[in-house]
């Protein structure tokens, strides 16, 4: 099939790869969008990350999932067109777009700039938003989102390496930033060294941090130190190091999809430390109250971040040149790139060169 632009079909359709059923495979498919309103800016997807989470809902292994789902919260691209009411913005723009896409506006969250916590908090994709149309994700051509929503991406900030900053990237900053895990000379933990934990050493680092990995694999040491310059890194099952390391850290930001004992992890904290997750694993875990009540101890949780953190973060990143690491692919390989993604096989996260390649293939 030969790809026209939404304006020469219809002024709402646009061109996407989505799952539609619990296989979790991706296909071409066409969805469509709402007029741009007037506090709406529309905008051409250029690059979009596939986050760990994509996989989990194409899969419906949340038990959320309503298909067709077009996935992609990590998502940049240049202005269009905008409402006659936009203000922040102008045609022309590179901005991004990340796991939300609307909020009630009035809500305490709201007012604090803390949308990410609205109780009437729109996802990006696969949600209902204000007049009841599906959201859908950036494995799109364009999309259609309120200014609010949108943040601006400096000039010299590589757009392919910025896609991953607005989910993983604001994963990492926002709770080093809440939880004071910022001041220099402090020592964090990151457990886990992938999409999510890799920018979490660099947003560390970039704060002055001393950061030390925590992973299962041994041979990702090498990687950490000499590539991420982490500096230490320790083999959570290696009783030695975790021994030598019991009582030092301050905080640790827990990035780890799958099942694990957070036990361990809490022993290697100081008094008062932090154990902050940051993602949600498969099963529920449980925690000894003891573990927490001998040193004044806390495990809490962060998702992603509000819309004037989400800015800080980019403009954090640009002054200190952080950037994913990041294999970019094109939008026919994304079915594999899945497969690879449920092994763990990328450094560190996988973006669609939507711009290029949906074209090409739709």
């Amino acid at each position: 099939m030969e790809m026209v632009s939404p304006e020469q079909e219809h002024p709402n359709k646009a061109f996407a790869w989505a799952a539609t059923d619990s296989s979790g495979v991706l296909s071409p498919f066409k969805i469509s969008r709402r007029k741009t309103g007037e506090k709406d800016v529309a905008l051409r997807v250029l690059y979009c990350g596939i986050c760990h989470s994509d996989l989990h809902k194409v899969k419906n292994e949340w038990g959320t999932t309503s298909y067709p789902i077009v996935p992609g919260y990590e998502v940049v691209g240049v202005v269009t067109e905008l409402g006659s009411k936009v203000e922040k913005f102008k045609v022309g723009d590179k901005v991004g777009v990340g796991c939300m896409v609307g909020s009630c506006q009035s809500c305490d969250s709201c007012a604090n700039n803390f949308e990410n916590y609205c109780p009437e908090l729109i996802l990006t994709y696969g949600e209902k938003y204000h007049d009841r149309t599906t959201t859908y994700g950036g494995y799109s051509d364009f999309m259609v989102v309120d200014e609010h929503f949108i943040v601006r991406i400096p000039d010299n900030l590589p757009l392919d390496g910025a896609a991953p900053l607005f989910c993983a990237g604001i994963t990492t900053y926002s709770p080093l930033r809440y939880f004071e895990l910022d001041k220099p000379g402090m020592h964090v933990g990151v457990v886990g060294l992938g999409g999510v934990g890799h920018l979490a050493v660099k947003f560390a680092k970039a704060m002055g941090v001393k950061v030390t990995v925590i992973s299962t694999s041994p041979n990702k040491e090498k990687e950490a130190i000499e590539h991420l310059h982490a500096d230490s890194f320790i083999v959570i099952h290696d009783q030695d190091q975790m021994q030598a390391a019991m009582g030092t850290m301050d905080g640790i930001i827990d990035t780890v999809f799958a099942a694990h004992p957070l036990l361990p992890l809490i022993g290697l904290l100081k008094s008062n430390g932090k154990l902050v997750m940051v993602t949600a694993p498969e099963k529920n875990i449980q925690i000894p109250a003891f573990s927490l009540l001998m040193g004044r101890k806390m495990v809490a949780g962060s998702r992603i971040g509000g819309m004037k953190e989400t800015q800080e973060m980019v403009d954090f990143a640009v002054k200190h040149n952080i950037t994913a690491d990041i294999e970019v692919i094109p939008v026919d390989y994304l079915n594999t790139a899945m497969e690879r993604l449920a092994k763990s096989d990328v450094k560190y996260r996988f973006v669609i060169d939507i711009g290029n390649t949906l074209k090409s293939t739709s």
